[in-house]
């Protein structure tokens, strides 16, 4: 609802802010990053239109419902600034991936979203495990699989999916990508676990948020489908150290 909002108010410069190029990428985003519908985005949207200066009428013929009028009231005057601080914690994933830089660390102080790379990417990453979650059931590889968000653990994939016999579990890690294709990129952690687990190991890519979007998997992906090349990025640690007096 404070999404359907946001987007109502706002329009192309909420767009803009979530570094968002469509409506229909941000429904999608939004919509599966949240374990909900694209279309759960668009109707909240339609529902405040009438009560916003932008382009579009929405459901102008019939009276706003109670709990949306009441949330209008309550955050309907907000900023930009107050708004994106109030709805982006709700929409990057519980637990986000180290920046690389000082500028995309600024980009996640007190939900401030300018850094539209990073962000985008975080909320594309959440959309996309959340779209496999919605999804998974209907793969015939996990047919008889439970499933269980493994994220929080760092052990190179993100869902471990456990077949009802006695059979070991298989790992899945997901990747989003905004557009119909483009690059994915594998952590060095990633491609160890997977090199270890080999068929056991499922890279799952779901792309085309800016329209509609579409599951692709890959079994024993360093094998079988992709070509991976490696990059190395040297760094130099600086670290500070200081006494404590006994």
């Amino acid at each position: 609802m404070l999404a359907g909002m946001f987007l109502s108010k706002f329009n192309r410069e909420g767009l803009h802010h979530l570094g968002f190029s469509s409506l229909s990428e941000a429904y999608n985003a939004i919509g599966y990053g949240l374990g909900g519908k694209p279309n759960s985005v668009k109707n909240y949207m339609q529902e405040f239109d009438p009560l916003f200066p932008n382009n579009r009428k929405g459901w102008h013929k019939r009276e706003i419902r109670a709990h949306c009028r009441e949330a209008f009231e309550r955050f309907g005057q907000l900023s930009l600034a107050d708004f994106s601080r109030l709805l982006t914690p709700l929409l990057l994933p519980p637990v986000m991936p180290l920046p690389e830089c000082l500028d995309e660390l600024a980009a996640l102080d007190e939900g401030n979203l300018e850094n539209e790379g990073f962000s985008r990417r975080l909320i594309t990453g959440a959309a996309a495990e959340g779209f496999f979650e919605s999804s998974f059931k209907e793969l015939s590889e996990f047919s008889d699989h439970t499933l269980t968000n493994v994220t929080r653990y760092g052990c190179g994939f993100d869902f471990r999916l456990q077949p009802v016999d006695s059979r070991p579990f298989l790992a899945v890690e997901v990747k989003g990508i905004a557009s119909a294709g483009g690059d994915v990129m594998m952590t060095s952690k990633e491609h160890q676990v997977a090199d270890y687990l080999q068929d056991r190991y499922y890279l799952c890519v779901v792309r085309n948020f800016t329209e509609r979007p579409v599951l692709s998997l890959f079994r024993n992906p360093l094998v079988q489908g992709l070509e991976f090349t490696s990059r190395v990025r040297q760094q130099i640690t600086q670290t500070w150290h200081a006494r404590i007096p006994a």
